[in-house]
């Protein structure tokens, strides 16, 4: 992530990320409301310390089910205090014993039955707030360098990396990634084999995204791009001549996109592809081991607009924010624009 280019240029202060559990607050917006009735019964967990797919096995367990039977729409940190809901396919009226769930770490918000499982990526998006301890500088010298760039943030969201968490510690999913795809690292379907598959197409898009920085159209139009509409997953390609493209792209209602490999059409052309294909020549490996894996071509926005961004200074040069983001995205991409973030 250090050798990914910066959108405002590289920070020059910092601060102190996740001191405490609760500096790090996460609320799922499932932007839909659970039926009430059906065969899954909805848990709402707010879950302290403790990763996602930890509350899936103790859920199954509860259950007696497959974790299979267990929906969830997205991923949360484990450093963090994270609100979010867990389907689980339970035809019968039997409720699970969640004795001993508060103890570990897994607080039961509520319960409520719904008619279908909650999917990945479902939910309309997280609300994040986020507590920066000890701002080198002080509040008084640094606001108005700290202020520039929250503006900027606001107003232009920003590049839409994917974050360290995707590629684990020293890059490690990456490389195991390619040991899987070159077949001498043998492993079976499961969470563990998509996440590995799922970092070896992020580094590829990081990389077009960085040089896309690097020229200054990450947000801009490039000749030949395959557009994303704002709040959704559809993509389509402008038609020559459209006058309207410029105006929604200021309105952040559409933004460009990037690959995530797998086999099938490349949809970009001209400039946009020849950036593209540069990045996939680079990671070639990859690139022809993600196709062989039967992955699909996909498309990402390349930008990530910050909604509800508001800050509040506290005592002992402690930053406070608050904004929401996408499903897929990922705060550090954002804080990394912000202050350079240290233990």
């Amino acid at each position: 992530m250090t050798l990914l280019a910066f959108a405002f240029g590289a920070p020059e202060h910092s601060a102190v990320f996740k001191r405490e559990v609760d500096d790090f607050c996460v609320d799922e917006d499932l932007g839909f409301e659970l039926s009430g009735s059906g065969e899954h019964l909805c848990v709402q967990i707010r879950k302290t310390g403790v990763a996602t797919p930890q509350v899936v096995r103790a859920l199954a367990r509860a259950a007696g089910v497959r974790e299979q039977d267990i929906g969830y729409a997205g991923l949360k940190d484990r450093q963090g205090v994270c609100v979010q809901w867990f389907s689980i396919y339970l035809p019968s009226e039997r409720v699970p014993d969640f004795n001993g769930f508060a103890e570990a770490g897994m607080e039961i918000l509520q319960t409520l039955r719904n008619s279908r499982k909650i999917r990945r990526g479902s939910h309309r998006g997280n609300l994040f707030r986020i507590r920066l301890r000890e701002v080198s500088g002080g509040a008084n010298d640094i606001a108005p360098d700290l202020l520039v760039r929250l503006d900027a943030i606001a107003a232009r969201g920003v590049p839409n990396y994917f974050g360290e968490q995707r590629f684990g510690t020293q890059n490690e999913n990456v490389l195991m990634a390619a040991r899987l795809l070159s077949g001498e690292l043998r492993m079976a379907k499961g969470f563990k084999r998509g996440m590995l598959l799922s970092a070896a197409r992020s580094c590829v898009l990081n990389e077009v995204l960085s040089r896309r920085v690097l020229a200054g159209n990450w947000d801009q139009y490039l000749d030949g791009d395959v557009m994303n509409l704002q709040g959704t997953e559809s993509v389509f390609v402008p038609q020559e001549g459209d006058t309207q493209l410029q105006a929604r792209l200021d309105a952040m209602d559409i933004h460009p996109t990037g690959p995530l490999w797998g086999k099938g059409v490349l949809r970009s052309g001209a400039a946009a592809r020849d950036l593209e294909m540069a990045c996939v020549e680079q990671f070639r490996d990859l690139c022809t081991g993600l196709e062989a894996a039967g992955l699909e071509q996909a498309r990402r926005s390349l930008r990530l607009p910050v909604q509800g961004l508001q800050w509040t200074w506290l005592p002992e040069q402690n930053l406070e924010l608050h904004f929401s983001l996408p499903p897929g995205a990922y705060a550090t991409s954002v804080l990394r624009e912000l202050l350079v973030l240290r233990a």
